[in-house]
């Protein structure tokens, strides 16, 4: 067999295999790092050498072993050199599965950095020191993965060997963070006891821990059933561009350009734009240059329509039957990312999908504290990786869905005018599974200003 054919059958096997996106988390020296270049190291995902290079380095430092933790400490460095790197991806495959990995600082002060790794994530690893326990990183970690409603949690109980590999350490932190997990509405909690620096449980089993019969790190990330057919969520098109060639070919040729962000568009369906309320009907679906009956999410598409409506770059194209509610005023739960605080009256832009509109922050009821999940009433204002609730009033209305039933098209960003620094990140509707149900909040009369954000 050829080298030609050999690789053409491995991307062949590798495209029939599914992904998986998952976040890692934990405080500063749980054994992150570790954690991550064990995996790749034992998965046989390092290239020979990178490996080569962490063993020189290893060797120089006086270590008996490679330092797996130094195949992510380049990005650290460069951290530390002024290059601002949010979050580190990492890809891998093994012949069960594909996996792109984002890797979060573990500071506190970078907390927010997890709401980007953890946004499309359909598992969170979340990293516990066996000797420390629970503590406020771990739950902040755990809030984080219960506002991005994230399937899957994982709990790495790490440094095992560190406590003699007692199994009721392990119980009792298994035991502490699931029943916090669970008052979250965290859907599913799968502990695993591990030591990243020796290699327990993370992709071999560890014959340390008889006493566990449940699976290694790998294993399970190989086997958590994760879908990804987003084909019969609510079907949403945010339109990104119009297009209008108006050539000799194409003299009336009107499309409307966009990823679709859930479901399915069918050619002959009954459409509705959002905000504007119009209807149409699909009367064409272009793929990659090819006409198609249907399309589906995640791909880029243009529909082209019955009827001559006033469509432009924002707008969400939905099915007649299925339109979410359009309002002004948006209640939501945010995780503060900016350094800079966010105050009630303050003047933003929020972005929508592919809308921005102007927006002021009317009200701030609440924050969270971590602690014992209770909310501290009337904070007046936000700052950096406070999760709170926030009620905006829009200039324009948009169309948002709730976060628990589209993670597209739920959520949103509130950016400064000024600068386009972004401030926080939102989650529209109820902020846990476990929260009471809130109806959508009414039309309220406009608020005008001197300064041209009259609404």
């Amino acid at each position: 067999m050829s080298d030609t054919t050999a690789a053409t059958e491995q991307l062949a096997d590798l495209s029939a295999t599914t992904l998986l996106r998952f976040a890692t988390a934990g405080s500063v020296d749980d054994g992150k790092s570790t954690l991550v270049g064990r995996l790749l190291h034992d998965s046989k995902s390092v290239l020979t050498d990178q490996l080569e290079a962490v063993e020189r380095v290893s060797a120089s430092r006086g270590a008996d072993a490679p330092d797996l933790a130094l195949l992510t400490d380049g990005l650290r460095a460069e951290r530390e050199q002024g290059i601002t790197i949010d979050v580190a991806y990492r890809y891998f495959a093994t012949a069960r599965r594909r996996f792109i990995l984002a890797d979060t600082p573990g500071h506190v002060q970078y907390t927010r950095n997890m709401v980007t790794g953890a946004s499309t994530a359909d598992l969170a690893v979340v990293l516990v020191d066996a000797r420390n326990g629970v503590i406020e990183q771990t739950r902040r970690h755990a809030a984080v993965a219960a506002l991005l409603r994230v399937p899957h949690v994982v709990l790495a109980v790490n440094k095992m060997d560190l406590v003699a590999y007692e199994e009721q350490v392990f119980a009792t932190i298994a035991e502490e963070f699931t029943a916090y997990a669970r008052e979250l509405g965290v859907p599913e909690v799968t502990a695993i006891p591990i030591s990243a620096l020796a290699g327990d449980n993370v992709v071999e089993p560890s014959s340390n821990m008889d006493w566990y019969g449940g699976p290694t790190v790998l294993e399970h990330l190989e086997t958590v059933p994760v879908s990804h057919d987003l084909t019969s969520c609510h079907a949403r098109l945010p339109v990104q561009y119009v297009i209008r060639p108006q050539t000799p070919e194409h003299p009336d040729y009107r499309g409307y350009a966009g990823q679709i962000a859930a479901g399915t568009f069918r050619v002959g369906e009954s459409v509705t734009v959002l905000p504007s309320g119009r209807t149409s009907k699909i009367t064409g679906i272009d793929l990659l240059g090819k006409a198609v009956d249907v399309a589906w999410t995640p791909q880029s598409i243009t529909l082209l329509l019955e009827d001559d409506i006033d469509i432009s770059r924002g707008d969400l194209i939905v099915p007649s039957g299925d339109t979410p509610p359009t309002t002004q005023d948006i209640e939501a739960t945010v995780c503060h990312v900016a350094d800079t605080p966010l105050d009630v009256g303050q003047r933003v832009l929020l972005k929508h999908t592919t809308r921005t509109v102007k927006a002021i922050v009317k009200e701030i009821p609440s924050r969270l504290t971590l602690d014992d999940l209770s909310q501290h009433p009337e904070p007046g204002r936000l700052v950096a990786n406070d999760i709170g609730r926030v009620k905006v009033r829009t200039a324009e209305p948009l169309a948002l869905d709730a976060y628990a039933d589209s993670r597209r098209t739920g959520s949103f960003l509130l950016i400064d005018p000024a600068d386009g620094t972004t401030l926080a990140a939102g989650m529209a509707g109820d902020a846990f599974a476990t929260a009471p149900a809130h109806a959508h909040p009414g039309e309220t009369p406009a608020v005008a200003d001197d300064e041209g954000w009259d609404f």
